[in-house]
């Protein structure tokens, strides 16, 4: 067996309605799908069905911070710094906190959904990491 690629990634949240605004109306994932079976809603970037969220209710328990499972998703979202100024721009305008993050082959913004979900949008502005991978688990503090 061998695994040709990550097919898509599915997160739990509280409110699909509340999820669907913020990773559609703010992060601009375009909606390709709605269960008619449970509370699920699916996203795509272009190549499938690439995220989607399952809601459960507003009910359902916070995962507590030190519990093993899912530490974040990432959306590359360009080449540039310019593109993750604008991309901060975005968020800061929408009231999310971010920390912009250099991993020196990447460079990162991480912040919350509305769930507590972690997210990270990022640029790759640097093919560095085919010759020395290990520079990919670098990481400092960005100035934006």
């Amino acid at each position: 067996m061998q695994i040709e690629s990550l097919g898509h990634v599915v997160i739990k949240v509280r409110d699909i309605e509340r999820a669907e605004a913020f990773y559609n109306g703010v992060l601009g994932l375009p909606i390709v799908a709605r269960s008619d079976q449970m509370p699920m809603t699916f996203f795509s970037l272009g190549n499938h069905h690439d995220f989607a969220v399952l809601g459960l209710g507003d009910d359902a328990e916070e995962a507590p911070r030190k519990a093993a499972g899912l530490a974040h998703v990432a959306f590359k979202i360009g080449e540039s710094l310019d593109e993750l100024r604008d991309a901060k721009r975005h968020l800061d305008d929408a009231g999310i906190k971010c920390a912009p993050v250099d991993h020196e082959v990447t460079q990162s913004l991480y912040f919350a959904d509305p769930d507590g979900n972690q997210v990270e949008l990022y640029v790759d502005t640097s093919d560095v990491w085919k010759e020395e991978p290990q520079r990919v688990a670098q990481g400092t503090k960005l100035e934006l």
